[in-house]
């Protein structure tokens, strides 16, 4: 059974299940999600646990098996934990999953919890991760999205009873905040018990929050695109100077956007032809949080706009690869910033920023 993970900690109130799956790549959330499980499983008497790690094809999940089925002499409940960085067990762990996830039905005495890393739609819908859905709870951790970000230090700050200041001056000390540790969460949970250490409870300044907040900013590509198809000219530069500074390779930071552009003007010629929207996104192979970016730009975006766009991306696409371009820039991150913004400018909705040249 799925669980939204913002309801995990009433779910751990009212009483454990055997099985527990958290999947997902912000290592932060799994951390407190496991942690919090297991801090429920020892107020319950789970006083002794075991880790499994799966590493190569020759893992023994016999091993893992025996442990789920075995009883301490010091403890009569336990936690056996499997972690699968990879989110593949195989052949042979799938077949052990589907047998671990039958054998937790009705079992008091052990507790289990997997722990896997962000799975793909294939994945999800595979024999070894539905029995796991079916005879326990699965939770998604997903990353907080850029513009969620301000109102999640608000809160973690409230949960050490701090807050910034009311207002405006409290949102651009948020929108600080986010800036300065974006890409980074866990560095963002770090920097605010920073805070609980500097300062008393109560409300926190702008001045407070700069002088103790580091640059601690994580950019990629990716997040570049979430960017620029959020018409954020200002997140844009930022995010170029930080790939810049990282050493991302020029051909990268093209292909992802190149990649927009190409999308976007495959999904508006099928939606000139008479295709619905939502079957353009899902035959071009378009989901998640870029299919809500999608929705909300393509109806203003014309086919013409795109084509001159796909035509400079062409052209920045020779620059990086040290081809000069009449009227272009010839530094690749100069024309790298040029196409971003020309993007950007199209995505671009009233009070999203200011334009960009």
């Amino acid at each position: 059974m799925q669980l939204p993970a913002a309801q995990l900690p009433a779910h751990l109130q009212k009483g454990l299940r055997p099985l527990y799956t958290l999947h997902g790549d912000e290592a932060l959330l799994v951390q407190e999600a496991a942690d919090a499980i297991r801090a429920a499983a020892r107020a319950q008497g789970f006083s002794e646990r075991s880790v499994h790690t799966v590493a190569g094809a020759h893992f023994d999940w016999g091993a893992v098996q025996a442990a789920g089925g075995s009883m301490s002499l010091f403890a009569d409940k336990q936690i056996v934990e499997i972690r699968i960085p990879s989110g593949k067990p195989g052949k042979d762990g799938s077949a052990a999953l589907q047998q671990i996830a039958e054998s937790t039905v009705g079992n008091d005495s052990t507790l289990t919890l997997v722990l896997l890393p962000r799975l793909d739609k294939a994945t999800k819908t595979g024999a070894w991760f539905g029995a796991l859905d079916g005879h326990g709870i699965t939770v998604q951790l997903d990353p907080v999205e850029r513009g969620a970000l301000p109102e999640w230090i608000a809160q973690r700050l409230g949960r050490q009873a701090q807050r910034v200041k009311s207002g405006e001056e409290g949102q651009r000390t948020l929108q600080f905040f986010a800036d300065r540790v974006e890409g980074n969460l866990l560095a963002a949970h770090q920097e605010i018990q920073k805070l609980a250490l500097l300062y008393p409870e109560g409300e926190l300044s702008f001045e407070q929050v700069e002088g103790a907040v580091n640059n601690v900013a994580r950019y990629d590509v990716f997040k570049l695109s979430e960017a620029v198809l959020g018409g954020n000219p200002q997140r844009v530069a930022r995010m170029l100077e930080g790939l810049k500074a990282e050493g991302e390779a020029e051909v990268l930071v093209h292909y992802t956007l190149a990649e927009d552009i190409r999308a976007l003007k495959r999904v508006r010629d099928a939606v000139d032809a008479g295709r619905p929207l939502p079957m353009a996104l899902r035959e071009n192979r378009v989901w998640g949080p870029k299919e809500r970016a999608f929705e909300r730009v393509l109806p203003r975006l014309q086919g013409r706009a795109l084509a001159h766009l796909l035509n400079d991306a062409h052209k920045v696409d020779g620059i990086v690869k040290g081809l000069p371009q009449p009227d272009w820039p010839q530094d690749g991150w100069q024309a790298l910033q040029r196409l971003a913004f020309r993007l950007c400018r199209l995505c671009m909705t009233e009070g999203s920023g200011r334009r960009a040249a």
